[in-house]
């Protein structure tokens, strides 16, 4: 029997960074020993009084379904923590809570493409936004920022140039996957003047919010004058909290929105699970502290990696958030063949910049040891790597 698929199947290709990881999982299994930085992962467990949060939900019978957009709780919670971030749009209303942060987006790209609206994205941008444009049957737009550190103010006259009246969609990711920048409140503004005069909506991923150094403060791009109800602000508890497994996320948006994503809502997932709910409204409301202490640890992480990589003369964008840098690793080269050597020589997991639209640099994951990130670099210096 032959099988025909959908063409929007054969429009995309598999993850990049998980078919890393999957090849990491194989060297493993071989017994061999991999300094894995592919993974946008926490190396933290879950703090304690989330999961006791979790065990007492189970404990009291929280195991059927609940409302579809999520529980009253949770998105009374979540619209507490938006109006703290200065969001007063969203109430509890304009809130959905999914089953990870990959599927609200999934969610708001079915709701708002349709065949042929253009998407723009920021380059490098995490791999999963194009796959998700395709199967929404949208088309790209790309504005490269990496001539800039990856930092967007310098990149908006080309930003202008890329978005028209025909700009159905734009993707703003800061703190970022895969480089840690995050965005200036200007170039913020910059990016609200092109939406509002190309009648734009905007999606703020700021998952990697609550993770930021040096003092610097993730604006919500839906906080300045004339973006409130043209913003969509994804978020979730993966990164923040050391949730990924857990799988809870939500988006909040404007109400006819809303309405419409909780359609695809509804009728794909139905809800996210009911005691991981009741774990989130804990994680939300009471883990500051535990927060903090990851974040602190991943700044200096991020402080020791850089200087590692400066003392082999190794040219690296410093991130201000997220717990991922990228190094450029083959300007004048391939930077594919560079991440395949790597895993295969120095059995170091990297991710090539090419699959974030960025090629000639490598994302470096630092949600692992300072040992580990030393016997990294050492490896990569030993194979001649750097």
């Amino acid at each position: 029997m032959t099988m025909d698929f959908a063409s929007r199947v054969g429009r995309v290709e598999p993850s990049a960074t998980l078919a890393i990881s999957n090849k990491a999982a194989e060297l493993e299994a071989e017994g061999k020993d991999v300094v894995d930085l592919s993974v946008g992962e926490p190396d933290f467990d879950t703090p304690e009084n989330i999961k006791d949060a979790a065990k007492a939900a189970l404990d009291a019978g929280h195991t059927g379904y609940t409302s579809s957009n999520g529980i009253p709780e949770l998105k009374e919670a979540i619209a507490a923590k938006l109006h703290d971030d200065g969001l007063t749009q969203y109430d509890a209303d304009n809130v959905i809570v999914t089953p990870g942060g990959k599927q609200a987006l999934y969610e708001i790209f079915q709701t708002v493409i349709d065949d042929g609206d253009e998407v723009a994205l920021l380059d490098p941008a995490w791999v999963s936004y194009e796959a998700m444009v395709k199967l929404a049957g949208g088309s790209l737009t790309r504005v490269d920022t990496a001539a800039h550190d990856f930092q967007l103010e310098g990149a908006l006259d080309d930003l202008a140039e890329a978005v028209s009246d025909e700009t159905e969609l734009l993707v703003v990711n800061s703190p970022g996957n895969p480089h840690g920048a995050v965005y200036s409140e200007d170039a913020l503004e910059g990016v609200r003047d092109l939406a509002v005069e190309h009648d734009i909506t905007v999606i703020s991923d700021e998952i990697y919010k609550e993770i930021t150094y040096d003092g610097v403060e993730a604006v919500s791009l839906g906080t300045l004058d004339g973006m409130e109800d043209r913003t969509v602000t994804l978020n979730g508890f993966s990164k923040a909290y050391s949730m990924t497994g857990w799988r809870l996320g939500y988006f909040a948006g404007p109400e006819e929105l809303v309405s419409q994503a909780g359609k695809v809502h509804s009728h794909s997932v139905s809800c996210a699970v009911n005691f991981v709910q009741h774990a989130g409204v804990e994680a939300i409301t009471n883990t500051g502290e535990a927060v903090e202490e990851m974040r602190q640890a991943f700044a200096e992480r991020r402080e020791f990696l850089m200087g590692l990589f400066e003392d082999h003369g190794v040219h690296v964008p410093e991130p201000q958030g997220a717990f991922y840098m990228m190094p450029e690793i083959a300007p004048d080269g391939d930077d594919t063949e560079w991440c395949d050597r790597a895993i295969s020589e120095a059995q170091v997991a990297t991710v090539p910049g090419t699959a974030f639209g960025t090629p000639g640099y490598a994302r470096i994951s630092y949600a692992n040891s300072k040992e580990r990130l030393e016997e990294a670099v050492d490896r990569l210096a030993e194979h001649d790597l750097i």
